[in-house]
């Protein structure tokens, strides 16, 4: 008989079905037991009426997470969970597990330990809870390359191991390249910018590396980035309009196609307004002071704390979980970074807070050879390092800007983690190097 999934036993009532997965749970209630069974999409609850049924688990000692079949009629059942229940089921007993897992998975929540969580994150991982925070993930990748693809940008694939570092001033990852010096790459910019002089719009998805020495509940050391570029724009407000209709589009295709994992993780998908709330850096700066006491004009990024107050103030005045914050000083942003024509000592770029916490950083670049030039005498740079990068702007390149959004970020703020690790598989942080 042909195996189907979990999530299908619905559309086979009155059918016989054959199922396999991992042993979720087992309750005996007087003659009856209810076995769970737990696939790559969900659980199925069967019912055994005798022991002998029960026999290829207890002849041994298999207990949860031990891999096993099960053959049975699928019949509603409006108090099982999903309305739909396995009845004189067949048990094949396939890989037997005989010691209790590090977490109890069977629970529907986790109360381990982050710490415990982590250490064994290859069986943590399978929690259903756990599971549906990566399928989002899942979701949300293919949520921006669909959006990307549809507006004709091309995915590209870039080199991870560097020769130098990408964003002045961030902790690189130092390497041995065959006696050589070399870097992981703490994000594919120099390559995407390349790139728009061949194929004008392109995206990625893949892992960056920062060395940055955090131990917060908001940083990991390795995380995915989900990066376009584009040229032809006019300035940063064309990136900021493109980054709304992407965000827009990844929150529809998560409500079409992860129903399931949204409702077991409690989710309400935010509502993309059609213009997101706007304010430059140094409005934001004098709103905090005014409305918090708090005199941070002068400094050159936002704290945490300051993010979180924006917010706030976002879904007061606008009723917006999201907001821009435009105009960051050019002290604080990437050599690359276009300044303000009016007042440079701004930049074309922006952060995207959602629900009080950066999500995306982004910008306009600068698109001429000569004053990439310029910048890099200003900010003490040798040239030497950037020659190929310089050489795309050296033959023509059109104003050009791009964004890049934090994977884990988006997961962390759209479920309400409590820790940005938790959103990821297994998280390389200060400590972490395993599993």
């Amino acid at each position: 008989m042909e195996r189907i999934h979990t999530t299908e036993v619905g559309a086979h009532l009155g059918e016989r079905v054959h199922l396999a997965g991992w042993l979720h749970s087992l309750r005996r209630m007087g003659g009856i037991t209810f076995l769970v069974l737990r696939d790559g999409w969900g659980t199925v609850q069967a019912v055994v009426e005798d022991e002998a049924t029960l026999a290829p688990l207890t002849a041994a000692g298999a207990g949860v997470e031990s891999v096993i079949a099960v053959t049975g009629m699928a019949t509603a059942a409006p108090q099982a969970p999903g309305g739909v229940e396995l009845t004189a089921p067949h048990i094949e007993l396939i890989t037997a597990v005989t010691e209790a897992p590090p977490v109890a998975l069977n629970k529907r929540e986790i109360k381990a330990s982050i710490t415990t969580i982590l250490d064994h994150a290859v069986v943590a991982d399978r929690h259903p809870t756990r599971r549906a925070i990566l399928r989002l993930g899942a979701g949300v990748m293919a949520g921006f390359r669909a959006a990307l693809t549809a507006r004709r940008f091309t995915e590209i694939a870039t080199p991870k191991i560097v020769a130098s570092a990408t964003e002045s001033g961030a902790n690189v990852f130092m390497l041995d390249y065959f006696g050589r010096p070399a870097y992981l790459a703490q994000s594919p910019q120099f390559y995407k910018q390349m790139l728009v002089g061949v194929f004008e719009r392109v995206f990625e998805v893949g892992p960056v590396f920062r060395a940055e020495p955090h131990d917060t509940t908001r940083h990991i050391n390795e995380y995915v980035s989900l990066d376009a570029e584009f040229g032809f724009i006019e300035n940063h407000f064309t990136v900021m309009a493109l980054l709304r209709d992407v965000l827009a589009d990844i929150f529809a295709h998560l409500a079409a196609g992860y129903p399931a994992e949204l409702e077991l993780l409690r989710v309400a998908l935010p509502t993309v307004p059609a213009e997101i709330p706007h304010l430059h850096f140094s409005e934001a700066q004098e709103w905090i002071f005014q409305r918090h006491g708090l005199d941070v004009r002068g400094e050159p990024d936002l704290s945490p704390q300051d993010e979180r107050w924006l917010g706030e103030w976002a879904r007061e005045e606008f009723g917006s979980d999201f907001l821009y914050v435009s105009g960051y000083p050019m002290s604080k942003r990437p050599f690359y970074t276009h300044p303000d024509p009016e007042r440079p000592e701004y930049s074309n770029s922006f952060d995207l807070l959602f629900r009080g916490m950066e999500l995306v950083t982004g910008g306009q670049r600068l698109h001429r050879y000569a004053d990439y030039l310029a910048a890099l005498e200003r900010a003490g740079l040798p040239v030497a390092p950037f020659v190929t990068y310089l050489e795309a702007f050296r033959y023509g390149m059109p104003p050009e800007g791009g964004f890049a959004i934090g994977l884990e970020r988006v997961l962390t703020q759209l479920t309400g983690l409590p820790n940005v690790k938790l959103a990821t598989t297994f998280p390389r942080d200060l400590h972490r190097l395993e599993p």
